[in-house]
């Protein structure tokens, strides 16, 4: 059973917030072989929220406040352990997301910056591209945007 939790940069453990860093590096710099800073120093501002399966972290994204990457709330760094795909785990930690963007900033636009060849999954969700395909660390984007509609 995966337990969810969410909390903001000074309430991570050293534990938490090492566990979190090693998936992302995992993930962005070394399955997609992509050499680049992970901490861009915007964590410190952020919420972040990461599904646990056994102490380990399997779903995680952060949760960007409005004025920071974006004019908007968004998402970032969305991940999930290799070891843990196919599992469904994306869609509820990206659904989750989504909540907590509301609950923590009220109902407002929610803009990311998503690799293209997942603008189908982010689709799928209620986002819309909203930009032209761009790149960043040589792996195509786009900026895509969520309207709450209630």
């Amino acid at each position: 059973m995966i337990d969810w939790t969410i909390k903001p940069f000074n309430g991570l453990t050293v534990y938490e917030l090492y566990a979190i860093m090693r998936l992302r590096s995992e993930v962005f710099v070394v399955e997609q072989n992509c050499p680049y800073l992970d901490a861009d120093n915007k964590d410190q501002n952020c919420y972040h929220f990461c599904g646990w399966l056994n102490e380990t972290p399997v779903a995680y994204v952060r949760i960007v406040p409005p004025g920071v990457s974006f004019n908007e709330v968004s998402i970032g760094r969305v991940v999930t352990s290799p070891a843990q795909r196919k599992g469904g785990f994306g869609r509820v930690l990206m659904v989750k997301a989504i909540e907590h963007c509301a609950l923590i900033f009220g109902k407002q636009n929610i803009r990311i910056g998503a690799q293209l060849y997942l603008k189908k999954f982010y689709e799928s969700l209620g986002f819309s591209q909203c930009s032209d395909m761009y790149l960043e660390d040589d792996i195509e984007h786009i900026e895509m945007i969520y309207v709450f509609t209630d």
